[in-house]
């Protein structure tokens, strides 16, 4: 979901302002993807470099999430989305961590949409920690292979399906961390579009594009 910084900037307000309008966008996205055959929908809401921007906007970010998650946790309940969330959590603080272990439980029954947020996620990230949990499975006698649905087992994302398209908003054309093992044959879409500006039409449009593709996964 990139561009909401470049989106008030170039409005000449303070990039927050970009955020909290990206946020009202994601409800607007989650609520139309039923309707457009998107049973599994996952955002990329904060990576393990965003640390790395001030510490104002770091802030602010956090103050959003938590908000949206208390705000969105009955009508995300009431129209049947289940939501999860993936990434280190051991750095977010408290308040957020029990927001997010509570709407998660809340809405573990739903299964209108699955909605899926990465907060302080990073693929190199997910990697290293699945590496280090199947090492342990191992040194414990859980497991006694290494192949990789054992391996799919320790990833955050353990019982999703992997990805079919990955999308990205403002232009810019690299994966930037976010998914690598799960999205080895997603397809990708890279729109020019700020995040703030793409709405549930803009969403129709890349996945009717999506419908026309040939995937054949390696094969002819």
């Amino acid at each position: 979901m990139d561009g909401n910084g470049r989106w008030a900037s170039e409005r000449g307000w303070p990039r927050l302002v970009g955020h909290r309008r990206g946020a009202e966008r994601v409800k607007q996205i989650v609520r139309a993807c039923p309707d457009l055959g998107v049973d599994w929908l996952t955002i990329y809401a904060f990576s393990t470099e965003n640390w790395k921007r001030s510490t104002e906007e770091v802030l602010g970010l956090m103050k959003i999430f938590r908000r949206y998650i208390e705000r969105e946790a009955e009508g995300m309940s009431a129209e049947g989305v289940r939501m999860r969330f993936i990434g280190g959590r051991e750095r977010l603080d408290r308040k957020l961590q029990d927001l997010m272990a509570s709407i998660e439980a809340r809405t573990a029954g739903n299964t209108r949409l699955n909605l899926t947020v990465a907060i302080n996620y990073g693929g190199r990230d997910e990697l290293a920690r699945a590496a280090s949990r199947m090492a342990d499975k191992l040194a414990r006698g859980e497991i006694s292979t290494t192949c990789e649905a054992e391996f799919e087992a320790c990833l955050d994302t353990a019982g999703h399906p992997d990805p079919d398209l990955v999308i990205r908003t403002s232009g810019e054309t690299r994966v930037s961390n976010f998914l690598p093992w799960q999205a080895a044959y997603s397809e990708y879409e890279f729109t020019p579009t700020l995040w703030p500006d793409f709405t549930p039409e803009h969403l129709g449009a890349v996945l009717d594009r999506f419908g026309m593709r040939q995937r054949r996964f390696g094969g002819v």
